[in-house]
């Protein structure tokens, strides 16, 4: 790499050349953002509703995560899409380990499904994993993301830049929290009903709520777990 050291003169006819006529080089690549460019969360449930996304679990609760579609744009899409077409209800939180993270999104509760729909190019952002926030689970290859997220119970920020973060808990921790532990666990958490907060579906029944998750917990390998690995 070369320097060249202008002169005042020289910078001046600089400054005066059109920008059409500056050498660029159309092969750099863009600027990337600082943390502070992106949009921060926002806890009010009454606002933007067609980007919270509610949880109704079977331990009775209901979780409010905020999607952030500045972060992870097609993320957020391909989240609230499934949501909305029923894909997440009676899924099972089918790896839970504490101190963690609680995965979910895989119809199969293997940890090895996914959607119909094509797999996800990664849209990581340096947004942090901290308590509370919700990121999609991938394969080893960087740009194999889908159906599957999981939920963060304590900072782990081993995983920024790793895996796409694209929203955050604004309500129902607690629910979260009471998510039954496990790889899988023997009486699994599951969502009952998962749905945009701006549609106004009705809360899930008593009867829908004690219903027994449809799964046949087994042993699984590490190769299954597409979730995050390690600390």
């Amino acid at each position: 790499m070369f320097k060249i050291l202008l002169s005042a003169v020289a910078l001046s006819a600089m400054a005066a050349t059109p920008l059409a006529a500056q050498d660029i080089d159309a092969d750099a690549p863009p600027a990337q953002r600082q943390m502070s460019d992106y949009a921060t969360i926002d806890y009010n449930l009454q606002e933007d509703r067609e980007n919270i996304l509610l949880l109704d679990l079977s331990n009775g609760q209901r979780v409010a995560i905020r999607l952030m579609p500045d972060w992870a744009p097609h993320h957020v899409e391909r989240v609230k899409t499934l949501a909305r077409e029923g894909f997440y209800d009676g899924v099972i939180f089918h790896r839970v380990i504490d101190g963690f993270m609680a995965q979910t999104g895989d119809p199969t509760g293997t940890g090895q499904g996914g959607s119909e729909l094509p797999d996800l190019k990664a849209e990581f952002n340096p947004m942090p994993h901290v308590r509370g926030t919700v990121s999609m689970a991938r394969a080893q290859d960087e740009n194999s993301a889908n159906s599957q997220f999981f939920i963060v119970f304590y900072p782990r920020f081993s995983l920024d830049k790793k895996y796409t973060n694209f929203g955050r808990v604004i309500a129902g921790m607690g629910a979260v929290d009471a998510i039954v532990r496990g790889e899988p666990p023997s009486n699994p958490t599951r969502i009952v009903q998962a749905s945009i907060a701006a549609d106004n579906r009705p809360a899930p029944s008593p009867a829908q709520l004690a219903a027994p998750a449809n799964t046949d917990a087994r042993t699984m390998s590490v190769d299954e777990l597409n979730a995050p690995i390690g600390e």
